[in-house]
């Protein structure tokens, strides 16, 4: 169990709880003197809830730790992220519906663009459309290895999955992106004596795979990273005697879902009124509702301050759609903050917006900004805390101790 004392206080009653996070939420100014991307967005729903409700700000692990997406949404579950520590890659797998046991190994997989000298030129094989990579995908799937086998699935546009099954395989092995372009994709290599079948084995795979890939006038080259096993995580219903229920666009948000016990809500399409649409359609059947908006995350990656705020502004303007469903609790937050001026997450503090009209005590903010939110009143707190905020402001739970 995430905490162990807490399944006796759990009272079941018919509230119901959201948790929107919108990826890679926090922001910097791109000048000193500037406003953040959070900041410079026409926000009048969220800044009407802010005036409403109550602000703070999280840390996503420990502070000045920067978070990967994994960890930074298991946090916000209530697992601790230092605890629970899983690889990227079995999120991904089960979020696109491969099953993994204990024992198959997982990993995340990016095309690259490969030079002549094979290195890296664009990590992400200029994020090349899904139906693009689809040919790559393909040539993947015909690698074949001695005394194993793979399932390979096409995760979304650049990204897929890659699962490896057979005896004796361990996950404690390196990653093979080096962050950087200008430099070619690093060899896997064991950390542990136990793992150096498998290092073996997925070096095979990457042999296999970049010859197959050269003809590529994009997707010639794969990274792999976030080897790992099913966790085995503690679920929600257990944790916290919630019906729970995932809305979201990429499968890795999908997987991490999954793993702790959650229904994934199919729908039709990928705008944030689609996402509230699919919540609305499954509100009666369960008591949590974890909608992931992504784009937010992916702006903030390309440097695209302004696609950041227009994602931003597109959560706020769908927004009513949500609150027509009268939520008893409303979490407006991100999973880590992702700065268009850095390009990358970062350790900064995430802004964080409660509305809880029955139990919330209004601070003095009336926006919902990075500034605002370190002067509200909730103050900083780790981001796994949040469930325990969020099922007590929903009266789910009751009085410890006599």
């Amino acid at each position: 169990m995430p905490y162990d004392y807490l399944p006796p206080l759990l009272m079941p009653n018919k509230s119901k709880i959201v948790l929107l996070v919108l990826d890679g939420l926090g922001g910097l100014p791109l000048v000193p003197d500037g406003k953040t991307e959070l900041e410079t967005a026409r926000t009048p729903n969220l800044d009407r809830l802010a005036a409403e409700g109550s602000l703070g700000q999280s840390i996503p692990v420990r502070m000045g730790i920067t978070p990967g997406s994994g960890p930074a949404h298991l946090g916000l579950f209530g697992y601790d992220p230092i605890r629970y520590d899983i690889g990227r890659g079995v999120l991904e797998a089960v979020g696109v519906g491969i099953d993994v046991d204990k024992g198959d190994i997982a990993a995340r997989g990016n095309f690259c663009t490969l030079d002549a000298d094979g290195r890296i030129t664009d990590r992400r094989a200029g994020r090349i459309s899904t139906e693009a990579a689809a040919p790559a995908i393909a040539r993947l799937q015909s690698i074949r290895l001695e005394g194993v086998t793979l399932e390979i699935k096409q995760v979304k546009e650049y990204r897929f999955a890659v699962v490896m099954r057979g005896e004796s395989l361990d996950p404690a092995l390196t990653d093979t992106d080096p962050q950087v372009v200008g430099k070619a994709p690093l060899p896997v290599e064991a950390e542990t004596e136990a793992a150096e079948r498998t290092a073996t084995l997925f070096n095979a795979f990457l042999d296999q795979a970049h010859e197959l890939l050269a003809g590529e006038p994009q997707a010639n080259g794969i990274t792999l990273r976030g080897f790992s096993t099913e966790p085995g995580l503690p679920k929600y219903l257990d944790s916290y005697g919630l019906r729970a229920a995932c809305v979201a666009v990429y499968p890795m948000y999908k997987g991490v879902s999954k793993l702790v016990g959650m229904d994934v809500i199919g729908f039709q399409g990928e705008s944030p009124a689609d996402e509230f649409a699919a919540a609305a359609r499954a509100w009666g059947d369960y008591d949590f509702f974890f909608i992931h908006i992504k784009k937010t995350d992916s702006m903030g990656e390309d440097g695209n301050f302004d696609g950041k705020v227009g994602v931003i502004e597109a959560v706020d303007a769908a927004l009513p759609e949500l609150m027509r469903l009268a939520p008893d609790v409303l979490i407006v937050t991100g999973d880590h903050s992702t700065p268009a001026k850095l390009r990358y997450h970062s350790w900064h503090p995430v802004p964080y917006l409660l509305w809880a009209p029955a139990t919330h005590l209004q601070d003095a903010q009336t926006i919902f900004g990075e500034r605002a939110c370190a002067q509200g009143g909730l103050g900083t707190f780790l981001a796994q805390e949040s469930m325990k905020l969020a099922l007590a402001h929903a009266l789910r739970l009751i009085k410890y101790g006599a």
